[in-house]
């Protein structure tokens, strides 16, 4: 059984470590744990290890935040992996820091990353593990904050969060949807 872990984020120095990119910073570091390197192929860094005797599939797309529809629908048809196998790692300006909420399905909530997956797929029918990064910005500044760092009272949380963010992952490949957020979501 094939499971695909789509992180969301921006390619290029500027962008790692912010907000906007701490679907990359997930499967940075799940890679890492599980000794995997990713690998520069058709639209995403693609790695893959097995967990349990199922193959996980990481990709971390490579067509900017806005387009990452293309990889998702891509490497889901590439591997034959239906709907129900699929994770998106996403930011969520509307939880709270370092909340960490699984969902089976939702809508975009107004993030373009989200907003084209379901363009391109047709449908919301994918689950998400949203991280929250708070929405402590000035009005009209939401696209500064998004592509900054954490701050720094943030950042002695964030190894911690990533590491439960990477459990949620684990488990979703495990045990499925409903029970990891029986499990997780609080």
């Amino acid at each position: 059984m094939k499971y695909l872990i789509v992180g969301l984020g921006n390619i290029g120095p500027e962008y790692a470590d912010t907000r906007h990119n701490i679907g990359f910073m997930i499967l940075d570091k799940l890679a890492k744990e599980e000794n995997c390197q990713f690998f520069n192929l058709r639209l995403g860094y693609y790695t893959d290890f097995k967990l349990k005797g199922r193959q996980v599939i990481l990709i971390k797309p490579t067509t900017f935040m806005n387009l990452s529809g293309k990889a998702l629908v891509y490497w889901m048809k590439e591997e034959h992996i239906p709907i129900e196998n699929v994770l998106v790692l996403v930011d969520d300006l509307a939880l709270p820091f370092g909340t960490l909420r699984l969902k089976p399905k939702g809508s975009a909530a107004g993030h373009n990353g989200l907003k084209h997956i379901e363009l391109t797929l047709g449908n919301s029918d994918y689950a998400r593990l949203r991280f929250g990064i708070s929405d402590n910005f000035p009005k009209g500044r939401q696209v500064d904050y998004v592509l900054d760092g954490f701050d720094k009272d943030e950042l002695p949380e964030l190894p911690a969060l990533i590491d439960r963010a990477i459990e949620m992952i684990k488990s979703f490949v495990t045990i499925g949807t409903e029970l990891t957020m029986t499990r997780y979501n609080k």
